[in-house]
């Protein structure tokens, strides 16, 4: 194949790793502007409608490393097909729902589609292109779709419930997901994986995720009970437990999930602080920011939806192209530094 069609090939593969997480960051807001909508249909309370959002991000934060993981044994390309595939279908079920446990539980499967392919979509970025160039511009292409993406989720939902039902929020997602799925499938190139037998890590898998999972719990019952009320503290403590127990699992395996070498490095150690921090105000600031809007100054969604454009239009002018060449003449370190302050 000629060296330019196999660049190109490259670049379209981009694109569509970036479409099918795209589809995945709006739904982590999309629903945001949709919520009372969806509370006086399904007759939900105050305190159960928190689970239309609560189900999601418990299946997806609680997944994400042990999906990681399955991508290198099983092989990239096939997570993120297999979980393209169960979130679109459960999208499906969401825009079907009828009750209250159908819809948190179809919201539940979204989170674990979700997490099975974003898992994946960074490493197979950073495998396609090696070239520090065009790497630096490949992942300010995704890390544009990974910021903004939760603006567009707002002005999505704000346009499509006001246009037609809070329903087809969920309904969009099967056309766009049947077409990444299927060109997904021809254009990215297939990965064997190491295979199960070098290392699922089982016992490690099972403690993470259980504990990620219940520690997300923890939190969502402390906005409800209290941040010292026996529910909060309850799972808390056992999530602890049970990340301290993964902690020690990784020190002693033969194969471990989670190489604790890895954070040897302090550039490893300080980016993913950093990210962590970076995503919880950037969510945290959509998320408190719609309900100011709905509550306060009683907006509708759409009008939600356009107060957060110029925040997408932003990253966008940034993130495509500017930040690669930021990065590329000064550095990450400097550009990081820049932008935090």
């Amino acid at each position: 194949m000629p060296l330019e069609n196999t660049k190109d090939r490259r670049w379209m593969a981009l694109y569509l790793l970036c479409a099918g997480f795209l589809m995945i960051v709006l739904d982590m807001t999309i629903v945001n502007v949709a919520l009372p909508s969806i509370k006086k249909d399904l007759g939900f309370s105050q305190a159960s409608l928190a689970w239309v959002v609560n189900a999601y991000l418990i299946a997806f934060a609680g997944l994400l490393l042990l999906a990681g993981r399955l991508g290198d044994l099983l092989g990239r390309k096939r997570i993120f097909l297999a979980g393209l595939v169960l979130f679109t279908a459960a999208s499906v079920l969401c825009g079907f729902s009828v009750g209250q446990p159908m819809l948190i539980a179809a919201r539940f499967l979204q989170g674990i589609g979700g997490a099975l392919s974003s898992a994946v979509i960074l490493g197979m970025v950073v495998t396609m292109f090696p070239d520090p160039g065009e790497r630096a511009r490949a992942i300010g292409i995704f890390s544009f779709v990974a910021s903004a993406g939760a603006s567009i989720g707002l002005l999505a939902g704000g346009v499509i419930t006001q246009a037609v039902s809070w329903h087809w929020i969920f309904f969009v997602n099967l056309p766009i997901g049947v077409l990444i799925a299927v060109l997904a499938s021809r254009m990215l190139e297939s990965d064997r994986g190491l295979g199960l037998d070098q290392g699922a890590d089982s016992v490690g898998a099972f403690l993470v995720t259980a504990g990620l999972m219940l520690g997300v719990y923890a939190i969502v019952q402390s906005s409800a009970y209290g941040l010292v009320s026996t529910p909060a503290l309850g799972f808390g403590g056992v999530a602890v437990i049970l990340l301290a127990a993964f902690i020690v699992r990784q020190a002693t395996a033969r194969n471990p999930l989670l190489p604790l070498r890895l954070f040897a490095s302090r550039n490893l150690s300080a980016a993913n602080v950093v990210q962590a921090i970076g995503g919880v105000a950037m969510f945290g600031f959509f998320f408190m920011g719609s309900l100011d809007m709905q509550r306060v100054l009683g907006y509708g969604p759409l009008a939600i939806g356009l107060a957060f454009l110029p925040v997408s239009v932003g990253m966008g002018a940034l993130s495509i192209g500017l930040t690669a060449r930021l990065i590329m003449r000064f550095g990450a370190r400097n550009v990081l530094l820049a932008g935090f302050g």
